[in-house]
């Protein structure tokens, strides 16, 4: 019964290691670019959202990234959701290198 359980279960290690490789691949080193934000954002959310499919897990997934140049502003966010605790569940991961920072939230609802 519990390896029916971790099968439909939203396990964040598993995500945020998806994610961080994700991000390592298509910004990696890269120095910000106001011009090519929009491509790495697009970016990430598609690769991750192809990381998380081949996890063949029962789940609808949202992926939402930020993508902000290092300049001393500040920035907070929150959500807030409304699911099943048993197999519902998100992660959030906060990646930087020397001039900006990569935020990538991931909601997974079980089907």
């Amino acid at each position: 019964m519990d390896d029916f359980n971790e099968e439909t279960q939203f396990v964040a290690d598993e995500v945020s290691a998806i994610v961080k490789d994700t991000i390592e691949v298509i910004i990696g080193g890269q120095t910000y670019c106001n011009t090519k934000v929009s491509q790495w954002t697009s970016s990430v959310v598609e690769g991750c959202l192809v990381g998380l499919t081949q996890l063949q897990k029962p789940f609808k997934y949202i992926v939402n990234c930020t993508i902000m140049q290092k300049s001393g502003a500040g920035l907070h966010t929150a959500s807030s959701c409304f699911w099943d605790n048993a197999t519902d569940g998100c992660c959030t991961v906060r990646w930087e290198n020397k001039t900006l920072y990569c935020i990538v939230s991931v909601f997974g609802l079980a089907i």
